[in-house]
């Protein structure tokens, strides 16, 4: 471009020293200058395209707006308005004007004395199946075969006409009178009272039951989704009720009328809560049950003694998260990946207590299988011993989660090296000599149990698989 710049060459050196430039050469003002001048004709050139399209004569401030989004450039904030704007011109000095937005003079007394506008009707919406795999439900929302029962009679037969012409006292009667079926309704006090009665375990059973086998829980199934989501939050100290929202969880996933892909990611969130959460339960909990962590029968999942064990809760949460990767791999692609990063970031967390851990833990195996052990696990044992295990293991109060941490952790090495197609080295009986090696590949805690219980074959799948990484 040539010739003299109208944009004023002292606003480019304004902002120049607004971003730290304390001095620009003149001609680089002057080019800069003339760029804005460019600039700013490129934008109203667009901007009264907008405005004849428009077939209007006023330039308004969307013009602008649309002109600038066009040129993939970030619109401006503000100056949204209906009405034209009027702007003002103050004079600073010679030749320096200064534009400004005028505003609206405004008298309060007739501000105050004017009427009062009519309250707008509120606009509500809800939401409904209108069919559920190609089925119908028969719900009051869905259309009918006879739906002259439906429709308003009378002088006025439109209503909603009547309101607009100004008569305010129609009786406006909705179609719809409730979201759920009385019947549904009914259905879901009673599940929601039965499932969270410590002292009928007969309606437990049955209320398990239902939502496991009948069909006609898919209308409930936002509304019990919802229930678990709001009793896991508001429970953290009962375990009973944390186990009996896993349980109903459970009942959900295996009954196989309910079409269950749209919500899995809403179910994840209170089922990752009572696998990792940091406390639950009571806060000066019992001593621990003598059953084995490995079996889950349905003689102690009501009642008995090792439901007020945190840890049973935690791998029972664990197998569902499991069981959710599984069955919604073809639907959500990425959830599995989500849970696992989740899972790997709580269990090296060192302000977690063993209890998140040994959750995160067993849940990260369950999701990932061998391939996360050595791909997620055996990677970080180092770090997890240096950073995390050893902050624990001075703390008298976490000994027995600590332990049961360090049983999951060596039940997976053990299946690891099983399943491992290394070859197993012949001639070692004393591990002794392989824990300096140990220590430097997992670190001294991790190592010492090791030696201390004979562990051979995960010594030497540790030292052979940290060779070939």
């Amino acid at each position: 471009m040539s010739g003299v710049s109208t944009w004023n060459p002292d606003n480019v050196r304004d902002v120049a020293e607004s971003v730290g430039i304390a001095s620009l050469a003149d001609n680089v003002v002057e080019e800069l200058a003339r760029d804005v001048d460019f600039r700013l004709a490129q934008v109203l050139e667009e901007a009264m395209k907008f405005m004849r399209h428009g077939k209007r004569t006023m330039l308004s401030t969307h013009d602008i707006s649309h002109a600038l989004k066009v040129l993939n450039v970030e619109p401006l904030y503000g100056y949204e308005s209906t009405r034209p704007l009027r702007f003002g011109e103050a004079s600073l000095g010679p030749g320096q004007p200064l534009y400004y937005v005028e505003d609206e003079e405004v008298d309060f007394e007739k501000l105050i004395n004017a009427p009062l506008p009519k309250v707008p009707r509120e606009i509500t919406f809800t939401a409904h199946w209108l069919a559920v795999e190609g089925v119908q439900p028969s719900i009051p929302q869905n259309p009918t075969t006879n739906t002259a029962d439906l429709l308003p009679k009378g002088s006025n037969a439109n209503p909603h006409l009547a309101a607009a012409n100004g008569l305010d006292n129609v009786n406006v009667k909705p179609l719809v009178k409730h979201v759920l079926s009385k019947e549904s309704q009914e259905l879901f006090a009673k599940l929601s009272s039965a499932l969270t009665d410590e002292t009928n375990i007969e309606w437990q059973t049955a209320a398990l039951a239902a939502i496991r086998t009948e069909p006609g829980i898919h209308q409930l199934t936002t509304y019990l989704l919802s229930f678990i989501a709001e009793k896991v939050t508001h429970n953290m100290k009962n375990l009973f009720i944390l186990r009996q929202m896993m349980q109903a969880t459970e009942a959900l996933l295996d009954n196989s009328a309910i079409y269950l892909d749209p919500y899995m990611a809403y179910m994840v969130p209170p089922i990752l809560t009572c696998c990792t959460g940091r406390h639950l339960g009571p806060a000066t909990q019992q001593a621990p049950s003598t059953a084995s962590s490995e079996t889950l029968n349905g003689s102690n999942m009501n009642g008995s003694a090792s439901s007020h064990d945190h840890l049973e809760l935690r791998r029972i949460s664990a197998g569902l998260l499991s069981r959710i990767c599984q069955k919604s791999s073809a639907s959500n692609q990425g959830l599995k990946a989500r849970i696992a990063r989740t899972c790997l970031k709580q269990w090296m967390d060192p302000d977690k207590p063993p209890g998140t851990h040994y959750g995160a833990l067993w849940a990260l195996m369950s999701i990932t299988l061998l391939e996360g052990v050595r791909m997620l696990i055996i990677p970080n044992l180092k770090h997890y011993n240096d950073d995390v295990l050893t902050k624990h293991l001075s703390d008298d109060n976490n000994k027995h989660d600590v332990d049961k941490v360090i049983e999951v952790l060596f039940n997976a090495l053990e299946k690891a090296a099983a399943s491992s197609p290394l070859p197993a080295t012949n001639g070692i009986s004393n591990l002794e000599p392989l824990r300096e090696r140990l220590v430097a590949k997992i670190g001294d805690s991790l190592a010492d149990r090791i030696v201390s219980q004979g562990k051979k074959n995960i010594a030497e799948y540790l030292l052979q698989v940290n060779i070939n990484i």
